[in-house]
């Protein structure tokens, strides 16, 4: 059995793929298995799998109902003792990050470390991580989430609990972690590492949308009410807070892309300029 299976997700990201595909197979660790799910894509994915074929372990490309589907696909096919789920677009820290990850004799249920967000729009990182101890409860797991991205979930977990509900469009990881962690108080350790870079363009922008609309549903599904009453008045914080985050967020991005668009327009006319001194017009 491999230390761990790494499940990389991908639908239409050519591009974001092979950036994907590239940080695994230079990884210094070797104890692993890597499982591409591609969502029947019709770019050029499928040509980046085959080109690194040789190093993929299994890879198919179907349709699929969504996200969730796909990451199911990958754990059934999975072996390892640990899976991370690592999507298309997304791509681990260093060469060595999984080398230094397990030199720590990890033997937790879930680990979890950081990721460094970025934009294809912006070329600033920044360092996320919404848990930064070990000893988490509900209401840490109310006000966030683990980094999916950069979380290594012992394969059995999912035996015991089950695969991720296919009925969610964005909540079914947290709420999977709510299930194992608080209500059934498996093992839990965070590691002050940043382990992936996540992209937050694409899919991203319509998270607080579905998270939004997904989240009290969910939980009042999971919770008794008389449990569930206490943390309404902060859900509703919480949404209004995420709401206005959002809502900053797509207007900057709107007003990042403009500036760039400006820039390379100004450039460009002023290299027009500059041509047509020098040839004498």
């Amino acid at each position: 059995m491999p230390k761990l299976s790494i499940i990389t997700v991908n639908l239409n990201n050519a591009k974001g793929l092979e950036k994907t595909i590239r940080s695994v197979i230079n990884q210094t660790f070797a104890d692993f298995e890597y499982i591409v799910i591609d969502g029947g894509s019709t770019d050029e994915s499928l040509e980046k799998i085959k080109t690194f074929s040789e190093t993929i372990t299994y890879w198919v490309s179907e349709k699929d109902s969504g996200i969730y589907e796909a990451m199911n696909r990958g754990i059934i096919r999975a072996t390892g003792e640990y899976c991370l789920f690592l999507n298309s677009g997304d791509y681990l820290f260093s060469p060595a990050i999984l080398t230094k990850v397990f030199s720590l004799n990890l033997w937790e249920d879930i680990i979890s470390g950081a990721v460094i967000t970025y934009s294809d729009l912006y070329p600033k990182k920044y360092f996320q991580s919404t848990i930064t101890e070990s000893e988490i409860t509900l209401s840490d797991l109310f006000e966030g989430s683990l980094n999916h991205q950069a979380a290594f979930i012992k394969r059995s977990l999912f035996d015991r609990y089950g695969l991720y509900e296919n009925k969610y469009r964005i909540i079914s990881d947290w709420i999977f972690t709510i299930k194992t962690i608080i209500l059934n108080n498996v093992s839990f350790r965070y590691l002050d590492l940043a382990i992936t870079y996540y992209n937050v363009d694409g899919r991203s922008a319509s998270v607080s949308e579905y998270f939004i609309k997904e989240n009290l549903p969910a939980l009042k599904e999971i919770f008794p009410a008389r449990i569930l009453s206490d943390y309404e008045k902060g859900y509703v914080h919480t949404v209004k807070r995420m709401r206005k985050y959002f809502l900053f967020w797509t207007i900057f991005r709107l007003l990042n892309l403009c500036t760039i668009r400006y820039d390379n327009i100004s450039r460009r006319l002023k290299e027009r300029s500059q041509l047509k001194k020098l040839i004498g017009e």
